[in-house]
């Protein structure tokens, strides 16, 4: 892997989390819809844990819950700031070094058997597509309740420019549920 390809794929990956916040907060239901909500929600943990992997923060630091969709958007976007400065560090031998993740153990249980090592650059690669695969159910889930689910395929955001991520204000006040 090369460690520069991963620069794009999350300058694409903020602009996509942004552009499909955007149309969730566009969408009257999709403010107050809780499928929307947990999958946002997942799709911004898995960011978090990964991160704190590479920092080698401790894994057992716990997570805030969020009583309103804007605090949620709001953590999801200040992720950011700490993954691009993290990119900038990377090199290809680095993403080349072995990884092992905190949760190899859960992962044995579930596939039968202890996991394959994994590289840097494996989950950094990991990291984006998941959250295009949870991005794709917050858009399927937004077309279910009459929203207007984005473009947000990484060919668009080449056709587009390689725009930088415009996310939605979030000093707004929540709707009524």
């Amino acid at each position: 892997m090369n460690a520069h390809i991963f620069t794009d794929l999350y300058r694409h990956m903020e602009w996509a989390d942004a552009t499909v916040w955007t149309a969730v907060l566009d969408c009257d239901d999709g403010r107050a819809d809780a499928k929307l909500r947990d999958s946002l929600f997942h799709l911004h943990l898995v960011q978090r844990a990964f991160l704190r992997t590479w920092l080698g923060e401790p894994p057992a630091t716990s997570y805030p819950t969020f009583d309103d969709t804007h605090s949620l958007m709001k953590w999801g976007r200040s992720y950011y700031g700490g993954a691009h400065a993290y990119l900038e560090t990377l090199t290809d031998a680095s993403v080349a070094q072995a990884t092992p993740l905190a949760w190899a153990e859960m992962v044995a249980q579930l596939i039968g058997r202890a996991p394959a090592t994994t590289t840097l650059g494996d989950t950094v690669l990991q990291v984006a597509l998941h959250s295009l695969y949870h991005r794709g159910q917050v858009n399927a889930r937004l077309r279910e309740i009459g929203g207007n689910p984005p473009l947000v395929d990484y060919i668009a955001w080449v056709w587009f420019g390689r725009p930088i991520a415009e996310w939605p204000a979030a000093g707004e006040q929540e709707a009524p549920k």
